[in-house]
C-alpha cells in the first residue's frame, strides 16, 4: 500500500508534523511512506522578510511535490499550516492544479486526511482541515480524521491541538513553540490509522 505525505512548512512546525506521520504510518506492514513538500510560491527576498529562508534551506533535501505523484498513492495524508481559517496558499495553488486528475477521476476511492498548525488555540485549525476536506470530496477521496481512539485529544492537563477532524499544533504568535509530544503522538497515531484503513480497502 503506497501512502504519501504531501505538506508545506514555511516555519518547520508543519515539518515535524509530517516526519511524526510518516512514524505511525511506516508501522504497519505492507505500507510503503513517501513525503514531499508542496512547491514554494514565495521569492527569496519574501521569506527573508518572513524570516522562512532558512527554514525553507533546511528542508531543500525533501523532494518538491508533483501532480502526478498523486497518482501512484493509495492514501494522501496533507499537511498545511493555517491562512485565516484556511489552507497556506501554497497548498491551495497546488490543489487548484489537480484539475486535469478530478476531470479523470483519478483520486477517486483513495484515502485523504488532513493535519494542522495555528499561532494560536483557537486559530482556525478546525475549520481549516474541514474546509480542506472539501476539495477532498469534490476529488471524490475517502476522507480520514483522527478519531477519539486516540485518548490524547481528551487531556485538559496542557494546552494542545487534535480534534476528530485531525492532529495539530499550536505555534505560538511568535513561532518558537514546537509541536508537544502529545501532538507529535496525534500525528502519529493519524499516520497510523490512515494506513490501516487504506490497507483494507486495498488489499
Amino acid at each position: 500500500m503506497n501512502l504519501l505525505i504531501v505538506y508545506y512548512s514555511m516555519y518547520g512546525h508543519i515539518r515535524r508534523m509530517a516526519d511524526a506521520v510518516k512514524v505511525g504510518a511506516a508501522g504497519v506492514s505492507g505500507t510503503d511512506v513517501r513525503i514531499c513538500r508542496v512547491p514554494e510560491t514565495l521569492s527569496e527576498e519574501v521569506l527573508v522578510k518572513m524570516g522562512a529562508l532558512e527554514t525553507q534551506k533546511e528542508q531543500a533535501h525533501v523532494p518538491v511535490c508533483k501532480i502526478e505523484d498523486l497518482l501512484s498513492a493509495d492514501a494522501i495524508i496533507f499537511g498545511t499550516p493555517t491562512r485565516f481559517g484556511n489552507m497556506c496558499g501554497q497548498m491551495r495553488q497546488f490543489l487548484d492544479a489537480t484539475g486535469g486528475l478530478w476531470a479523470k477521476g483519478a483520486l477517486v476511492g483513495k484515502v485523504g486526511s488532513v493535519f494542522t498548525s495555528s499561532a494560536t488555540q483557537h486559530g482556525g485549525q478546525e475549520s481549516t482541515i474541514l474546509s480542506f476536506h472539501t476539495t477532498l470530496l469534490h476529488q471524490g477521496m475517502v476522507i480520514v480524521g483522527l478519531p477519539y481512539a486516540f485518548a490524547g485529544q481528551m487531556r485538559i492537563d496542557e494546552i494542545t491541538g487534535g480534534s476528530p477532524y485531525g492532529a495539530s499544533t499550536i505555534a505560538g504568535g511568535d513561532g518558537k513553540r514546537m509541536p508537544s509530544e502529545n501532538e507529535l503522538d496525534a500525528a502519529r497515531f493519524q499516520g497510523k490509522h490512515v494506513a490501516e484503513i487504506a490497507t483494507k480497502l486495498f488489499r
